[in-house]
């Protein structure tokens, strides 16, 4: 099919000059500089007012001209780099030149935009057509009046908007099954002289790779991306310019199974979303005054490729012996379908890419002589293996596995999935002139790889193999560091997960047969993603397929896109359509985000409060709960310690008062009021009903209290330090190890802050025993395990059905680590206004953070020097930051470079606090190490875990004076063979408690 149309007319405008040139989306960048990214180099933000820098639209990327990406009515956003000393934005000047693709673009038209925004700024200019671009620039004035310089112009250009601007239709390949070569889709073309612009605009049932004259288009992998395929397709636009030059081309693309025909979830569904793969393409050649398109039609035709083999859980097998496009002998006619009837949409999340690159560590023969590469990092996407030798029909068979278990590959986590790709060598490969695979119609997380068939040796192998990490083209906006190296690799090992299940849905894990968007898993990790990566993008989209599938009462599915067929109206799951939106409100300031979720907010609490009723307490029904309680048996991963009912109701409190908070935002005064005065009904219900006035909570574990403290919940400061105590008591009677699952877990250490105790925090952060944060790191791991014990300390794997060592949920105490310990968090949406309070002390001696904010760049360093706290404190232009130090006044800071100095408070000091009660000493992590010491070994008791059989014993004595301890941990006598715990717990008590209280008289036994 072959079209043609006249070009839009230009845009009358005035204004300043603007070029002759005709408007372009140039490449932008490459992708591979985002896995290592540095943070951005330090510079004062006091100076003379600068240009402003880092221009976006929408939430696109600032280093990348946005193609295709938008609709009719782009936002706009800016940074300004520098300015004066008390320095505020009162206005800007927007200048846009625009045209239709391909043509000349009109004069300028420049706009006054009043106000000191600079996030997500209304489009101002008449909104833009199909086909149209437009340049634009920004300048900016403060009080004064005195413009800043120009900025560098950025370009935007919209693709098909409608579904009208579409005559080609799908094409499909007959015959071609699931199991079958994967196809490819061919035309030959003519590209006339004269020709100023090309554009490709595609989309595909399943996903594809786009070929011009056998050369890649583009840097996308697995485009057009997951999302509900029945309601939305996203489509791509690529500017093909320099491809396509005067003459013959050959178009061809090759079709893979991906989401739609390949296999999905544990059952192995099969063609979840259709038996036949299609592809919607659309060439369109311009010269200025009329454009042609050349779409999919009946003119193409179709061949197999040397894919014979492809599937996102099994792996790819390709013959090398095969032209990789097909034969032209081979082609057949393709079948046309009808346009689906989905909204085709533009693009407008960061599709997957080669964001990096690994090289391995190490070649391993296991003990049963197989040969393993070892990557040295858990991560997702495949392998590019060269392959210098072997001959005609060799084949090469890489296996690819999380972990090993005792030396050898560990598959069984991987379930049903194969995750083997294979190779069938030509034959034709030398030294120079490698033969070479990569795999990228598959997708795997691994860390290693069994390699059979390879013809070299491990020396050969190691140079052979290069990982390829895959994930979405998202900029990296944290980094973070501490005086304590575990920690500062759980950050890391956090940022990797996030990258590694950031594919085009927020996945639980990658590689095993699931890797589906669950919502609570995103729920929980959200704020922590968005501090990691610019992921509001990412997050935009897949949130667009969670509201879409919500039915009239509110329900939910608990995966998006919804693969498991049922709506669920379920807490945290179901919660995190307020969740999400919210968290990418909080990191951007872009009310639009709000705006697209409201109602579907607004729905999810009406059908919770139909359900809770009269009461407002959510109870009964079907619940995850606090999933992965680490005291849940490993075959029942929702037994948990909380109370369903009271998770809850805590839940609902939580969502109510967030969509109340966003329709004020949205300026609906009425409805927020409705759903504040809800919230308050619902937080009252929960007080009545599950609350006691000194702060204790029903089912008395450390979930419920930190959800009450995190969210406030509590009306008294009874209440508040109640629960604070009380939980920092439950920590502690842990051995400040996690006794909480996916609902807890992310919420613990600030509503022990909260609760005032900011120490039981720290301590629980550096516990290293499992289950703990660090237990993982201290495993070796490299990523953020599903299950606290997915690694058992043995080297077993977990013996549970459901075992990953790539989720990312558990990392959320990342988001702790920054906002509180480093100190940098953002309480202004987009960080309009931060606030520096970092955690101080209590095992830490430094740390720091740079947060890349859509206003600019913010960081925080502190260091302990004996009694003085050294603070260093940067604040953007456009943002303050309210700085508290502990001994200090809180002070406001405008934008700049402060730094201070204050003598550290005498209880936050090393050696600082006088051990006298039980819950002193479990305070001391070194004299707690002593006492768990003395006990070990010396009795069957204290045989298998001596921490945990001290704290049972101690359980009611955390206010008694530490010299109870001889008496309680040996039942004051009533067990026999404890002479020798008593005596040595005796001497070390006497030793680092000498200040202590002595035992009252009747209670020494």
């Amino acid at each position: 099919m072959t079209t043609h149309h006249p070009g839009l007319p230009n845009t009358a405008a005035t204004g300043s000059s603007g070029s002759d040139a005709p408007l372009t989306a140039t490449p932008g960048a490459p992708n591979t500089s985002l896995l290592t990214a540095a943070a951005p180099d330090a510079a004062d933000p006091v100076g003379p007012l600068a240009a402003p820098e880092r221009l976006r639209v929408d939430h696109h990327r600032p280093d990348k001209p946005v193609l295709g990406g938008t609709g009719p009515t782009p936002a706009l956003s800016w940074e300004v780099p520098s300015a004066p000393v008390g320095w505020t934005q009162a206005r800007a000047e927007v200048e846009v030149v625009r045209g239709p693709v391909g043509a000349l673009p009109a004069a300028p038209q420049t706009f006054t935009l009043e106000g000191a925004n600079s996030l997500f700024v209304p489009w101002p200019a008449p909104p833009l057509s199909s086909r149209e671009g437009a340049a634009w620039r920004v300048r900016v004035a403060g009080e004064d009046g005195t413009w800043s310089p120009w900025s560098a112009p950025a370009v935007v250009e919209t693709g098909l908007l409608e579904h009208d601007d579409w005559p080609a239709r799908p094409i499909t390949a007959p015959g071609n099954r699931r199991a079958d070569p994967a196809p490819v889709m061919v035309r030959r073309l003519t590209v006339p002289a004269g020709t100023t612009a090309a554009r490709l605009h595609l989309t595909a049932g399943g996903i594809y790779e786009v070929f011009i004259d056998g050369v890649k288009v583009g840097a996308d992998e697995l485009a057009p991306g997951w999302t509900e395929y029945s309601r939305r397709v996203l489509v791509q636009t690529h500017d093909v310019t320099t491809a396509l030059t005067p003459g013959e081309h050959e178009l061809a693309v090759v079709l893979g199974n991906g989401w739609y025909r390949g296999h999905l979830t544990w059952a192995m569904r099969e063609a979840v979303y259709g038996k036949d793969l299609w592809l919607l393409a659309q060439v369109e050649l311009s010269d200025g005054q009329d454009t042609t398109v050349i779409g999919t039609d009946e003119a193409w035709t179709w061949r197999p490729s040397n894919v014979t083999a492809n599937d996102l859980y099994n792996g790819q097998s390709t013959d090398l012996r095969l032209p990789a496009l097909g034969e032209a002998e081979a082609e057949s006619p393709v079948a046309t379908l009808d346009l689906p009837q989905a909204a085709l949409e533009p693009t407008t999340l960061p599709l997957p890419t080669v964001i990096g690159e690994v090289r391995p560590a190490e070649v391993i023969t296991t003990p049963s002589g197989r040969r393993v590469v070892d990557l040295g990092q858990n991560l997702t996407g495949h392998l590019h293996l060269t392959v210098p030798g072997g001959r005609a029909g060799d084949v090469v068979t890489l296996r690819h596995a999380e972990v090993l278990e005792h030396g050898e590959l560990g598959t069984r986590p991987l379930r049903n999935a194969e995750c083997t790709d294979r190779v069938t060598l030509a034959g034709t490969g030398t030294a120079d002139r490698p033969e070479v695979f990569t795999p990228t119609l598959t997708q795997h997380g691994f860390r290693y790889v069994e390699v059979d068939g390879f013809p070299g040796d491990d020396d050969a192998l190691l140079a052979s193999v290069t990982a390829r990490v895959v994930s979405a083209g998202m900029e990296r906006a944290a980094w973070f560091t501490s005086s304590q190296p575990l920690v500062d690799r759980l950050v890391e090992n956090t940022r990797w997960s996030t990258i590694d299940n950031f594919i085009t849905v927020p996945t639980d894990c990658p590689q095993r047969d699931e890797r589906l968007g669950w919502t609570g898993d995103i729920g929980a990790f959200a704020p922590t993603s968005l501090s990691l990566y610019d992921a509001a993008a990412f997050l935009n989209s897949w949130t667009k397929d969670l509201a879409a599938a919500q039915t009239p009462d509110g329900a939910l599915p608990v995966v998006s896109p919804d693969v498991l067929e049922g709506n669920k109206l379920t807490c945290a799951w179901g919660d995190a359509i307020t969740l999400v939106p919210w968290a990418v409100y909080e990191a951007t300031g872009n009310p639009a985000v709000l705006a697209a979720s409201v109602e579907a907010m607004s729905c999810f609490v009406d059908g919770v409060d139909a359900v809770a009723g009269a009461s407002h307490l959510w109870r009964g029904g079907f619940q995850f709960g606090d999933w992965l309680d680490p005291d849940a048996p490993p075959e029942e991963p929702a037994a948990a310690k909380a109370d369903p009912d009271v998770v809850a109701t805590a839940y609902f409190a939580r969502s109510a008062g967030i969509t109340a908070r966003a329709w004020a935002i949205l300026g609906d005064a009425e409805r927020a009021a409705h759903y504040e005065a809800l919230a308050a009904s619902v937080r009252e219900a929960y007080l009545d009903a599950y609350v006691t006035a000194d702060g204790l909570i029903l089912s008395d574990c450390a979930t419920v209290y930190a959800q009450a403290l995190a969210w406030d919940l509590l009306d008294t400061p009874r209440r508040v330090t109640g629960a604070g105590q009380r939980l920092a008591d439950l920590v502690r009677l842990r051995s400040f190890r996690i006794s909480t699952g996916f609902v807890g877990t992310p919420l613990v250490p600030a509503a022990l802050v909260r609760g005032g105790q900011a120490a039981t925090a720290a301590r629980l952060v550096l516990e290293r025993e499992c289950p703990s944060w660090l237990y993982p790191v201290t495993m070796g791991a490299t990523t953020i395990w599903e299950r606290w014990d997915s690694m058992l300390p043995n080297g077993d794997i977990n013996p549970g059905e459901m075992t990953s060592f790539n989720h990312y949920a558990l990392g959320a105490v990342t988001q702790w680590l920054i906002t509180d310990l480093a100190g940098l968090d953002v309480v202004g949406a987009g960080g309009r206004a931060l606030r520096v309070a970092p955690q101080v002390g209590h095992g830490f001696t430094s740390a720091s953070v740079v947060r890349r904010l859509p206003l600019g760049t913010a960081r925080v360093a502190w260091e302990l020097d004996g009694e003085a706290l050294h603070v260093r404190v940067q604040v953007p232009v456009g943002s303050s930051a309210e700085l508290v130090l502990p001994g200090a006044a809180p002070e406001t800071l405008g934008h700049g470079v402060h730094e201070r100095t204050v003598s550290l408070p005498a209880q936050l000091r090393d050696g600082g606090r006088t051990i006298r009660t039980v819950r002193d000493l479990m305070d001391d992590d070194a004299a707690w190490a002593r006492v768990v010491e003395a006990v070990a070994g010396k009795h069957g008791a204290y045989m298998a875990d001596p921490a945990s059989t001290l704290t049972g014993f101690l359980t009611h004595e955390l206010g008694s004076t530490v010299k109870v301890i001889p008496g309680a941990a040996t039942m004051y006598g009533f067990i026999p063979g404890m002479e020798a715990v008593k005596e040595a717990l005796d001497a070390v008590i006497a030793e680092v408690a000498p200040e202590a209280a002595e035992v009252p008289a009747a209670q020494r036994g």
